[in-house]
């Protein structure tokens, strides 16, 4: 350096501009994300995210037994309430998860499948210069013709992918290669498994679940249609349903049976229906279907599972005009095991247009129905579930039942506010046998006539079973294919004996893809067959 140069400057540090750190960052975050390791792992956090769903009380299914849980667990219940633990399967933090793993086995999937598609176009691999370094390797001098060779191989190897090659100083091979059912296997089952999680979702948007309590008595009240949510106790609709455009079907449920043990276990449930879907409708044609426990009723793309079955019993009320009023309304089972039932019937009074006289005079039916019953000391209770001379345990109440107030009450109990507030009176209380009454104070007389059994249904609706299905069973194939094929290459060079001698070197090779055993012994049987020209020893 002269004197009269200036030093060179110092280079500065190198200072990425904020927009290539933002892409730096989603372009590593996308790797990280995009890799097979991040797909398990979150496979293995959707598993673990659905355990709440299966050990806690899922409000969309029981919100009676959710609220229950809530309270009787106080602040720890309503913790788990604000995080959604009660609504799993449509909470933020499962959701993140399902649409993630979506995501990252979409970026694990695309460039392996362009891999898996450039292989299979591929010829097989150059036969290696020395043959002899492979894991699996003979050599032997035979007499037959280096062409006789080849064509002997490209026989014995029928079904693999082969190439025949000429080398220098007149030698030729044959590279082989067989296996590749095992990559195959492996991507049937990743995109069986992402379309399984696709199917899911589809599944919960559009599909939708409903119950409904039936009369078991072939009469009125004994038929459903699927017409709308207003058919439905109570109705679960996904997130693209809104009950406006359900496939219509009928169902007229004419009887039920039962079967139970010695201890009151139940072993059956069946009922006759009937039902009229599609053309029927229009034609009004039944056609007859015996419903079990684990036989639905599959029509117009929905499901009718026999879920349960109670009582109703059948209450007349004969007023001191002469008019009389007849209801069958279904009690709740309070003991599983025995059917004793309890509930609430309720009459309005024939005749009467003034509401405010309406609101004294409403009658309502409240009690316990025992279907085997047993008393003792005044007090009812059953001893099995069949009917077997039933009998109702009741308190006739008259007054306010609340039905003008314009607010929905259960049909299974009356409002006890009304009780409380000496709106609602009870005017009678008695034991009750199949014909036997009670005659109040005003000449109303309440007439037990019997009981009617009813039968609770579920109807199912989801799309996107069969898909469900089918993928579950591509990602069975392709697990078994991915497990049980092995992957190998082998290879045959034939060159001549050299040395003026006669005859044809030939040298078989072999190296195993993956590390399963076997291919030892098959690789034995090939040689051995080639270097013998299809003679085993």
């Amino acid at each position: 350096m002269t004197a009269t140069q200036a030093p060179p400057e110092p280079k500065q540090p190198y200072s990425p501009s904020p927009l290539s750190r933002v892409l730096a960052f989603l372009r590593n975050t996308w790797r990280g994300l995009t890799a097979m390791r991040t797909a398990l792992i979150l496979l293995f956090l959707l598993a673990l995210a659905a355990l709440p769903g299966a050990l806690l009380p899922q409000r969309p299914l029981n919100p009676d037994k959710t609220a229950s849980y809530i309270t009787a667990h106080g602040w720890w219940g309503t913790l788990l309430d604000r995080l959604q633990f009660f609504n799993v399967y449509a909470s933020v933090w499962f959701s993140a998860i399902y649409l993630l793993l979506m995501v990252s086995l979409i970026g694990c999937l695309t460039p392996r499948s362009l891999e898996y598609v450039r292989s299979m176009r591929a010829k097989p691999v150059l036969t290696p210069r020395n043959l002899a370094r492979m894991p699996h390797f003979r050599e032997s001098r035979v007499d037959r013709g280096a062409d006789e060779v080849i064509e002997a191989t490209r026989a014995r190897l029928r079904g693999w992918r082969l190439v025949v090659r000429d080398e220098k100083d007149g030698a030729r091979s044959v590279s082989a290669e067989k296996g590749y059912l095992r990559e195959t296997g492996n991507l049937v089952f990743h995109f069986a498994l992402l379309g399984l999680i696709i199917a899911f979702a589809l599944g919960k948007m559009y599909s939708y679940e409903g119950q409904v309590i039936v009369q078991a008595t072939g009469g009125e009240g004994s038929q459903f249609c699927n017409s709308g949510i207003y058919a439905y106790d109570s109705f679960n609709p996904g997130l693209r349903v809104d009950g406006t455009d359900l496939e219509p079907f009928c169902v007229k449920v004419n009887d039920f049976t039962a079967v139970y043990t010695a201890q009151n276990q139940p072993t059956h449930y069946q009922s006759n229906i009937q039902y009229q879907s599609g053309a029927d409708l229009q034609s009004n044609t039944w056609r007859p279907y015996l419903l079990e426990v684990n036989s639905p009723l599959r029509t117009a793309g929905n499901r009718v599972y026999l879920i349960n079955h109670g009582y109703a019993p059948k209450f007349t009320v004969t007023y001191p005009g002469g008019a009389t009023r007849t209801q069958a309304v279904q009690w709740v089972p309070s003991d599983p095991t025995t059917y004793l039932s309890q509930g609430a019937t309720k009459f309005d009074p024939p005749g009467v247009t003034d509401s405010a006289e309406r609101r004294t005079k409403q009658l309502a039916i409240t009690g316990l129905l025992a279907p085997t019953p047993f008393v003792h000391g005044g007090l009812l209770t059953s001893t099995a579930p069949e009917l077997d001379n039933p009998m109702v345990a009741v308190d006739v109440m008259r007054g306010d039942l609340g039905l003008d107030s314009g607010n929905g009450q259960s049909i299974f109990s009356i409002d006890q506010s009304m009780v409380a507030d000496g709106r609602l009176k009870r005017v009678a209380r008695e034991n009750l046998s199949v014909g036997q009454s009670i005659t109040l104070d005003d000449g109303t007389k309440v007439t037990f006539d019997g009981v009617q059994q009813w039968v609770s249904l579920q109807i199912s609706h989801d799309p996107t079973q069969d898909y469900v299905l089918g993928f579950a069973v591509a990602m069975l194939l392709g697990l078994g294919a991915s497990l049980l094929v092995k992957r190998r290459r082998l290879w045959v060079r034939v060159s001549p004996a050299g040395d003026g001698e006669n005859g044809t070197v030939v040298q078989v090779a072999g190296l195993a893809r993956t590390d399963q055993a076997g291919y030892g012994e098959e690789f034995v049987r090939l040689a051995d067959e080639l270097l013998t020209g299809g003679k085993r020893k």
